[in-house]
């Protein structure tokens, strides 16, 4: 059941401290909560609870609130609530209307705050946050633009700058290599056979499963530092081998009515058993075709939704988590697509540019992106649209290029270089270079809750500039105003 309290936040003098202090109005996380759409927050978290029906949950601003000074500090679920404990700031936050110093919930609800939320609800409220932000002030222009014409039938003209790219968040899970997943899935089948077997302790012999045989042979593999495509091959026919039989003999107990049923399996165990399957199938089609592809491969037995993309880069040409196309507008960051599977990002640009126009109402002036994107239906797209692509034009590079050329190039990629910074903000502060959240589900909320406190911080830092100049130019009003009212005096005693 949820019952929504529709109560204003306590002001700063009814704010109760037990120690009869008082809360700083300047403070980051007064400031902070000017700025989230809890209203919006409020709007997702109950689209699928029933108001007069069932026990009463966290409330919103709660859930929303511990999630974001989870990711804004980098904590743990358990350090989360303990920090909320201790600070009043926080619980100032969160919508409490006095310090308590109560944990205000169990820590392991905040992996059903994300399930809540979702992927969806996160890159909704990001999406307000930026445009509220953007509202006050418009997309900078590259140049002048023109004035709006009389006749409505005509489009606008274009304003702003988008930059489009795309990244790897990698999970957290170790390097899979073809022998230790074909290990691990073994170990966990045996572990399955263990518990189906159980009503058959001291009637019949356990199936004979050669496991301290197959855990000898994987070690003396490992302590090779650098295998050679032979061994490898041979470490891989054997592990399938063990595999193989454990399989089989997990198909004779299921046949046999006086052993544990299928159904008394964990949920753990049957994903396990659904994971080794098809892990098996995969491999063995791989070692027969002599190939190292298959369509869906698997590289995790605990989140089997994990792929490998492959992305090139020095050091680490194969990540393994979600790929994700982001576009940067005035700072502010928006996940146009995050999926597990990996595809060709200049796909996505004309859908990222027409998202722009939805946004704003107008389409870009120019658009920043990195070699991949520049294809000719890219290209001609946006000709079409009057738009400006950066880079290089197709066909042979000229043998002069003029200084003019020249410096646009340099400002193209100093422009772009922003979501080079994003997305080393976003891996160096805000997790998103290791996912450590284990279902599917959970870890695109995840990241998509990064990239929300991203936009919240480019909010915030935008709203403290605001106060600066606010103060400044009350500064010079007051100087200026000085300076009115001193000048007829000074000038009468100057006359005198």
């Amino acid at each position: 059941m949820y019952r929504s309290k529709n109560r204003q936040q306590a002001e700063f003098p009814d704010f109760y401290l037990p120690f009869s202090g008082h809360l700083d109005p300047e403070n980051r996380w007064v400031a902070l909560a000017r700025l989230v759409p809890w209203e919006l927050a409020e709007a997702i978290y109950h689209e699928d609870l029933c108001e007069d029906f069932g026990q009463p949950i966290v409330p919103a601003r709660v859930a929303l609130g511990a999630l974001l000074v989870k990711e804004r500090l980098g904590l743990t679920d358990r350090e989360t609530v303990e920090t909320i404990a201790e600070n009043p700031y926080m619980q100032f936050f969160l919508g409490m209307e006095e310090f308590s110093q109560d944990r205000p919930f169990d820590a392991s609800l905040m992996v059903d705050f994300r399930k809540r939320f979702g992927e969806d609800g996160m890159q909704r409220m990001a999406e307000a946050i930026a445009l509220a932000s953007l509202q006050e002030s418009e997309p900078e222009s590259e140049t002048q633009s023109q004035p709006a014409s009389e006749d409505d039938s005509e489009p606008p003209a274009n304003r702003g700058k988008l930059i489009a790219d795309a990244t790897c968040a990698p999970a957290d899970i170790r390097y899979p290599t073809d022998v230790s997943l074909l290990n691990e899935a073994r170990e966990k089948t045996e572990g399955i056979i263990d518990e189906l077997h159980k009503p058959l302790v001291g009637k019949t012999p356990r199936p004979r499963t050669y496991r301290i045989k197959a855990r000898r042979q994987f070690v003396a593999f490992t302590k090779h530092k650098k295998p050679g495509r032979k061994k490898i091959r041979r470490a891989k026919r054997e592990q399938l081998g063990f595999l193989r039989r454990n399989l089989q003999r997990i198909d004779q107990l299921i046949e046999n009515p006086n052993t544990l049923p299928l159904c008394e399996l964990s949920r753990r165990q049957y994903k396990n058993l659904l994971v080794a399957h098809e892990l098996f199938r995969q491999q063995l089609e791989m070692f027969e075709n002599n190939s190292q592809r298959v369509d869906d491969r698997i590289v995790s037995i605990s989140q089997p939704h994990v792929r490998p993309i492959v992305r090139g880069k020095a050091g680490k040409p194969t990540e393994f988590g979600a790929k994700l196309s982001l576009s940067v507008v005035g700072g502010f960051s928006f996940v146009d697509r995050l999926s597990w599977d990996s595809y060709n990002e200049s796909l996505d640009l004309i859908a990222q540019i027409e998202r722009y126009r939805r946004r704003f109402g107008f389409y870009p002036e120019s658009v920043h992106v990195d070699q991949i994107y520049r294809t000719r239906a890219n290209r001609a797209f946006c000709k079409l649209h009057g738009i400006r692509m950066s880079g290089p034009p197709l066909g042979r590079k000229p043998l002069n290029v003029s200084v003019a050329d020249r410096k646009q190039a340099a400002a193209d990629e100093a422009v772009r270089n922003h979501v080079e910074g994003k997305f080393g903000q976003g891996k160096r502060r805000f997790g998103l270079g290791r996912i450590m959240a284990k279902l599917a589900s959970t870890s695109m909320a995840q990241i998509s809750l990064s990239f929300l406190v991203m936009n919240l911080e480019e909010a915030l830092r935008r709203f403290f500039f605001s106060i600066v100049l606010l103060c400044r130019g009350l500064v010079e009003l007051v100087f200026v105003c000085r300076d009115v009212c001193w000048q007829p005096f000074c000038t009468q005693r100057g006359s005198k």
